[in-house]
């Protein structure tokens, strides 16, 4: 059973007992940090403004600070950084697709570069499958997916919204898998294995 802990509360849902560090010479930790943007996340008033969060919600565990500053300093891929020197990302449905609860058995740590290349444009595709959206001027259906760069590369136009998703869909599990394997030796493997299987379903 986990203990009970006090402490000052924060986002009205986690715990910071003061047993790990914030901040060194005034300069906020990155565990504090990301413990923070987590519980934000687990906020109504965060959903508002990102409905697609709605619902996302932490483990007792990861409620307290202590927990998540050890937890975070015992993974894969925390202290990493990429070519432009950022931090990777805390990931929380890589493990379980679809997964909404920050967890220690769910959440891993992957670079930017590949975390970029599982968000969805929902509001891009509108009510279209994942990857497509309609081409008023050409009354076609139009196939896209943006490329870690944050460049779009485009894969053409078809009839039907099905033939645009069976473009994207193959496009989109190879670049996966491709930039997947530049990391092999460094990802956490449950996270590696992931990515290897990762496909793209419609209902994406």
């Amino acid at each position: 059973m986990r203990r009970k802990i006090s402490g000052v509360l924060v986002c009205g849902i986690g715990t910071n007992s003061g047993e790990c560090p914030t901040q060194v010479g005034g300069k906020q930790l990155k565990e504090y940090k990301l413990w923070q943007d987590m519980l934000l996340r687990c906020t109504e008033k965060y959903w508002k403004k990102h409905p697609t969060y709605t619902g996302v919600a932490c483990s007792e565990n990861f409620k307290s600070y202590a927990y998540f500053y050890e937890w975070c300093n015992q993974q894969i891929g925390f202290s990493n950084r990429d070519n432009k020197n950022r931090s990777w990302c805390l990931d929380k449905d890589l493990l379980v697709k679809g997964n909404k609860i920050y967890s220690e058995d769910t959440c891993v740590f992957v670079p930017e570069r590949l975390n970029l290349l599982l968000v969805k444009g929902d509001a891009v595709r509108g009510e279209h499958p994942i990857g497509v959206s309609w081409d008023e001027a050409n009354s076609k259906f139009m196939s896209r997916y943006v490329e870690y760069c944050g460049k779009q590369k485009n894969l053409g136009r078809f009839n039907t919204a099905q033939e645009a998703f069976q473009a994207y869909k193959f496009n989109k599990e190879a670049l996966i898998k491709q930039v997947t394997d530049d990391y092999k030796d460094l990802i956490d493997p449950r996270a590696y294995q992931a990515l290897l299987n990762y496909t793209v379903e419609i209902t994406d």
